[in-house]
């Protein structure tokens, strides 16, 4: 029955005349009396075909019981269309089968949303019934275009000496800045596997061992709160190089995204992509991760209000905090309302409150202007290079709490105001990176990337001088590449010398026992010849989101979780049977 089967979408003019045999999903059904047209779609697209009951009243008939989301399989003529019947609006809008035959494969209960809608579900039933919401056309477009994606990226790095290795998904936990997914051995009572949150450890063996380029197209898990851009489990393109430099793993991820995006979307980007400092990135946006779509930049002005008669400035200055500026030339299309709405918002980011004026020909109005000086004055239309009406906000806290407070209000005004170009896509490298940051709270150091970041071979010599204070002066050989605001894919040169590592660990409060027992079988490969390795990882769900022009990775994710971590339709996560419990010696503590 189905030998001879061919897509909908493979179908063109110049089959017209050819008897074919398609199947699929009745999409639409219209009766024009006595000639029923059944609109059937497959994966790849949608073909109409005729059923004229004057050539025969049974296939007539059979095709108008048909309903939506009936499985119909069809052998006819395919035939140009009428001039006044062509479809613009679809690939095979110019052509229709001539049916000779129907035949109903299976019948289909009336769906819980039309499938052929581009409007926005509820997200909760579109997940229940995630199995129609695939077969939408958005959804659909994204599962396909993540295929390509991968497959581009496969045949990019192969072509590149990259060879495809698969990692464990059953290992030890290790602390790598996130809760592990846990999973109970069976066999070893009392003991548990983790499911990775990356290969990191693995691709650095794989290095020791002398597959000099090894690449995963690889699932991860972490067991952290949800956002649009989180999953509990997603996919990584990871990949890592022995004898490299920042530069050659740079120049292989630049190469392998402007193949991504000569498939995803079919643009065209530039590279070498644009490199700022971590440094650089927090003073000018505020952000590891800034979006260079706009012009908006942040200017320091601590020094400008240090002794200033405004005294929500100076005290908090006197008191270690730090005041930061954006000039918007808004051509008057920020309202007093905005302000006001502006004010309030930020304080979801612990800003107390959103100090501004406007700025026109020379004069400062409104706001806080009536508190400055003239020398401020002066000094502000310097540092700011004041010359077209401007409205000026100001934030001033501790550098955290600024940064954050300015980096999320350049955003939020660039998109109120229409500055940012949807279609642009901005990529650029944020280089040097502190090594360490130090948690005031529980009184030690982290890994600003995670601890198998190598310092920069110039500063080793620092790790025993590190303090709270000059903690960002040690910086690493840690890049991240970031798309429209957004961080896709963070990476380093590895620490290859086993000495450096323990260095690092003592530094980060590992103890030699800690390390021994997490880390053993890596501390033992690396003093068996270890090249000079990095790598990167780069979020596959993150980056056809972006490309794709998505709101949330669920909506290029083909079976994804609710932000509480559940899938609607499969009904996980869900208890079990007290005989499996028992046979893990597990017991649920209420």
């Amino acid at each position: 029955m189905f030998e001879e089967r061919v897509y909908c979408g493979d179908l063109s003019i110049d089959d017209a005349g050819k008897e074919v045999t398609i199947s699929g999903w009745v999409d639409r059904n219209r009766d024009l009396g006595g000639i029923i047209f059944l609109e059937v779609r497959d994966v790849t697209g949608i073909m109409q075909v005729v059923f004229d009951s004057s050539k025969s009243k049974e296939n007539a008939e059979i095709a108008d019981k048909t309903r939506s989301e009936y499985v119909i399989l069809v052998k006819g003529k395919i035939r140009k269309r009428a001039e006044d019947t062509i479809n613009p609006n679809i690939p095979t809008g110019d052509i229709e089968i001539d049916a000779d035959s129907i035949v109903i494969l299976n019948r289909s209960k009336v769906p819980p949303f039309p499938i052929d809608t581009r409007d926005t579900i509820n997200e909760e039933i579109s997940l229940k019934y995630r199995f129609l919401d695939l077969r939408r056309e958005t959804l659909k477009e994204a599962i396909i275009k993540r295929h390509l994606m991968m497959q581009a990226g496969r045949k990019y790095l192969v072509d590149r000496r990259f060879i495809e290795i698969e990692t464990p998904v059953l290992n030890k936990s290790t602390p790598e800045g996130a809760r592990d997914f846990i999973v109970p051995s069976r066999i070893n009572r009392g003991q548990f596997y983790a499911l990775p949150q990356s290969p990191q450890l693995f691709k650095q063996i794989l290095m020791v061992s002398g597959y000099d380029r090894y690449f995963q197209i690889v699932k991860c898990f972490r067991d952290e709160d949800l956002r649009n851009d989180r999953q509990p489990e997603f996919t990584q393109i990871d990949l890592e190089m022995s004898f490299c430099t920042e530069d050659m793993v740079m120049a292989v991820i630049e190469g392998l995204l402007k193949e991504i995006v000569s498939v995803v979307p079919g643009k065209n980007i530039t590279v070498p992509f644009e490199r700022i400092t971590y440094h650089e990135s927090l003073s000018k946006y505020g952000t590891d991760a800034p979006d260079t779509r706009f012009d908006l930049e942040l200017i320091e002005c601590t020094d400008i209000f240090k002794r200033s008669e405004f005294k929500v400035f100076s005290t908090a200055i006197e008191k270690g905090g730090i005041v930061k500026g954006l000039a918007v030339q808004d051509k008057g299309k920020i309202s007093r309302k905005m302000i006001d709405d502006y004010t309030d918002h930020v304080r979801i980011y612990g800003a107390g409150g959103l100090p501004m004026f406007r700025y026109k020909e020379g004069n400062f109005e409104g706001g806080i202007s009536k508190f400055l000086s003239d020398d401020e004055k002066r000094e502000i239309v310097k540092r700011f290079k004041l010359n077209e009406p401007s409205v000026l906000f100001f934030s001033v806290d501790n550098e955290n709490i600024v940064n954050f407070t300015m980096a999320n209000m350049r955003k939020k005004i660039a998109a109120d105001l229409g500055l940012i170009d949807e279609d642009k896509l901005n990529f650029l490298w944020v280089t040097d990176f502190p090594l360490f940051e130090y948690d005031s709270e529980a009184k030690r150091f982290q890994a600003k990337h995670h601890p198998f970041t190598s310092p920069r071979t110039d500063q080793i010599d620092m790790l025993e001088e590190v303090t709270p204070e000059n903690v960002g002066e040690l910086k690493s050989q840690a890049y991240d590449v970031v798309l429209n605001g957004v961080e896709i894919g963070g990476g380093s040169i590895r620490i290859s010398d086993p000495l450096v590592q323990n260095r690092i660990f003592n530094k980060l409060g590992i103890s030699d026992e800690e390390a021994n027992d997490k880390f053993s079988f890596l501390l033992e490969a690396l003093k068996y010849g270890a090249p000079p390795h990095g790598g990167i990882a780069l979020g596959l769900d993150r980056i056809l989101m972006i490309l794709l022009k998505r709101n949330s990775i669920r909506d290029v994710i083909p079976f994804p979780k609710t932000q509480k971590g559940q899938c609607l339709m499969s009904g996980a996560p869900s208890g079990v049977a007290d005989i499996q419990l028992k046979e893990l010696s597990i017991k649920i503590v209420e």
